[in-house]
């Protein structure tokens, strides 16, 4: 091979590569085309906790929902017959006047720059930091999908799925065991419903207390006061008992000692696969971990240069 063949070959892989990164996300995106793009967000997330602090796990859920559909475009966000919001998994989905909110401002500083999609990965990222969750840098420069349909979100992860199943879904995003149950740790903030979680406490099995054995015993009579088998299925319990407003790695520990609220969390100690990671977590990793894992997922199936679009208001397309 010549030297000059060599040298055209060596230019051609430079040009490649700056073009792909050039097409993707990016820390400080909006560094000169929208300088406070990020102050404008955590400003306003931080508005909103003040006065609603079970907003932060909301937003952080939202942007998980988003990212599992059809990547992360803030396809969750769109109103109308059928799309997205309006499929199970959603209904109970909180955030959208946070984000609303958000986006009203940034028009009004930097209008039809920031898309819908980058103020959810930034309100995710400042809901965590808000409960004592350690910061990252979020890559930005996604834009906005003009598609949102109930149907594709029938394959979002479930609270009664097993590990393996599990497992299939995050690693058909690129995402690893590892990341699987940083993830999943987001659990340490929030609460869910009775309804949820109730039939494990009774006639689960036929032998014993009844309830399902992989809870610790002690705490089946702490959770059957909280969600009596007929009482109310809409009542709200934390999934991190004693912590549920701090983001810590007390959920793994509570994983550990049988104390998970939904089957698809505790089962992330049963199954011998996931132990490890958990037992890991337990520690000083889960803080920096769930940044690296979330950066991964923010970059689901992003749109970026020219595809997509910025909408000017996040609940409908252009």
């Amino acid at each position: 091979m010549s030297q000059k063949t060599v040298f055209m070959f060596l230019l051609l892989a430079m040009v490649g590569t700056t073009m792909v990164e050039g097409q993707g996300t990016r820390v400080g995106f909006y560094a000169t085309t929208c300088r406070r793009a990020e102050s404008i967000v955590r400003a306003t997330v931080q508005s909103h906790f003040t006065s609603d602090s079970s907003i932060a796990p909301g937003l952080l859920r939202m942007h998980f929902h988003d990212c599992f559909v059809n990547g992360c475009d803030a396809s969750v966000l769109i109103d109308g017959p059928n799309t997205e919001k309006t499929a199970g998994p959603n209904l109970l989905l909180r955030g959208y006047d946070v984000i609303a909110d958000a986006k009203t401002q940034l028009e009004a500083a930097c209008p039809g720059v920031v898309s819908c999609a980058d103020i959810l990965a930034l309100a995710a990222r400042d809901s965590v930091v808000l409960t004592n969750g350690l910061s990252w840098p979020v890559p930005t420069g996604r834009r906005d999908g003009r598609v949102s349909l109930a149907s594709d979100a029938s394959n979002l992860p479930g609270f009664t799925d097993s590990v393996d199943v599990q497992k299939q879904k995050f690693a058909a995003f690129g995402l690893n065991t590892l990341d699987l149950v940083t993830l999943v740790g987001g659990h340490t903030i929030g609460t869910t419903a009775c309804q949820f979680f109730r039939y494990r406490l009774y006639n689960f099995t036929t032998t014993g207390n009844g309830a399902d054995p992989s809870i610790n015993p002690a705490f089946v009579s702490q959770l059957q006061t909280l969600c009596p088998q007929n009482g109310d299925g809409s009542r709200r319990i934390a999934l991190d008992t004693g912590s549920q407003n701090r983001f810590d790695s007390s959920f793994f520990a509570n994983l550990r000692s049988g104390r998970g609220i939904l089957e698809s969390d505790q089962k992330l100690w049963t199954d011998a696969t996931t132990r490890t990671f958990v037992q890991r977590l337990a520690g000083f990793t889960f803080g920096p971990q769930f940044g690296r894992s979330m950066v991964k997922m923010s970059n689901i199936g992003v749109k970026t240069g020219t595809n997509g679009e910025i909408r000017r208001v996040c609940s409908a397309i252009n």
